[in-house]
């Protein structure tokens, strides 16, 4: 599926629920959902900056796709960050960095988050590209 069919799939499911507090039980379920981030993975060095809960990103580049997994302690943030991964993971870095992530406005979550977690969605966003950019760079190079 390409990045759009998925934010699609995602305007869809969110379509369902009129209610925001409905949005965020989904929210919430989505990351409960998603598979634990062996603890490895949860260092400084994956830690984003920005977010007021911790949260943990890990990328690889795969057979020239780049794989997110990722973990939060908070539970819609933890949604939030499953949001993303299922976009955006198992994509080439040039996808990723070429993607217009319009889901996030459609669905509402801009508008319904706390100014904190917002600033947190778009530390996360920005964290994710730049391993595509890495990787990206990466690819070029070898």
């Amino acid at each position: 599926m390409t990045i759009n069919e998925i934010q699609d799939e995602i305007i869809a499911e969110f379509s369902d629920f009129d209610d925001w507090m409905d949005r965020y039980q989904m929210l919430i379920d989505m990351g409960s959902e998603q598979e634990a981030l062996e603890e490895k993975y949860k260092t400084e060095q994956n830690l984003i900056d920005g977010c007021q809960s911790r949260v943990w990103l890990q990328a690889d580049l795969i057979d020239g796709m780049v794989h997110f997994r990722a973990e939060s302690d908070a539970l819609i943030v933890k949604g939030i960050v499953a949001l993303l991964v299922r976009v955006l993971s198992g994509h080439t870095p040039q996808e990723i960095l070429d993607a217009d992530l319009y889901f996030i406005d459609r669905i509402g979550l801009h508008e319904h988050l706390s100014p904190t977690r917002s600033n947190g969605l778009s530390a996360m966003l920005k964290q994710m590209k730049l391993y595509a950019l890495a990787f990206n760079g990466m690819q070029a190079t070898s």
